[in-house]
């Protein structure tokens, strides 16, 4: 029987991923492609993956941020500003660090991004570097709270969140994220609200959410979420619908468009 691979690969880097628990799946993908080419991401000047596992959304964005404008026109992008930009990834499981450090390395963007073995709980809080606030803050948080674990401690450390719970995590986007600045994340289609809510009760509104369905007759599965920390009541939230495949299992345009600067078959 013949093996997977343990990397993938994309058009610009590759993602070692033999010993990281959570490996790369369509709706990580689909969250670091939609945020890579937002405006706030690009304009930024420093940005923090909390969780980042094998790197893959800070590389996504380094790819967005710091390309030739021959990239970026394939990304739909007039210019990416900031591109002497830092991206700051904090992971607490230790393989995990080692293959984002590996896989960072390798990548054309080594200078830009930076990866940090701890424990969001405990980053930037001494006196030295407690004044450091990003200007956007990236997530593909722990999903599970109630759920039956895995016997494998490595995968429940990176999928559930009783290491970082969902107020927790909010609580440390509020202390991170400057004034205005902005805040991505991917959570199940079922907890859309109860992320809005915990936001909303920190002073971070919802500005923006795309509903994923895997197929546009079964039930959404994801939601991506943009958040902004502000003063300002949000008057519209901006919504959309996204469906990956069309009714022959082929990917839809929309997901073609979106994923192609990334995807290597594509």
């Amino acid at each position: 029987m013949q093996m997977a691979n343990t990397y993938f690969q994309f058009k610009q880097f590759t993602v070692h991923q033999e010993h990281t628990a959570m490996k790369v799946c369509t709706d990580a993908c689909l969250l670091g492609a939609w945020l890579a080419a937002d405006e706030p991401i690009l304009n930024a000047s420093t940005i923090l993956d909390i969780g980042t596992g094998t790197g893959l959304l800070s590389l996504m964005v380094a790819q967005a941020k710091f390309s030739t404008p021959e990239t970026l026109s394939s990304l739909n992008i007039s210019s990416a500003k900031n591109s002497s930009a830092k991206i700051t990834a904090v992971e607490i499981e230790p393989e995990a660090v080692k293959e984002a450090i590996k896989n960072i390395e390798a990548s054309p963007w080594k200078e830009n991004i930076i990866v940090e073995n701890i424990s969001i709980q405990n980053f930037n809080t001494t006196e030295k570097s407690v004044k450091k606030l990003f200007d956007c803050i990236i997530s593909n948080p722990p999903f599970f709270e109630g759920d039956l674990k895995s016997p494998n401690t490595h995968k429940n450390l990176a999928s559930h969140s009783t290491a970082l719970p969902w107020k927790e995590l909010i609580q440390n986007v509020d202390r991170l994220l400057k004034v205005e600045g902005f805040f991505y994340v991917l959570i199940p289609a079922l907890r859309a609200y109860t992320m809005q809510k915990l936001a909303a009760e920190e002073g971070i509104e919802l500005v923006e959410e795309v509903v994923i369905f895997n197929a546009a007759k079964q039930k959404p599965f994801r939601v991506l979420q943009k958040f902004q920390k502000t003063n300002n009541s949000v008057k519209e939230i901006k919504r959309s619908n996204f469906i990956i495949k069309d009714a022959e299992n082929n990917y839809t345009e929309a997901f073609v468009k979106l994923l192609k600067p990334y995807y290597l078959h594509l």
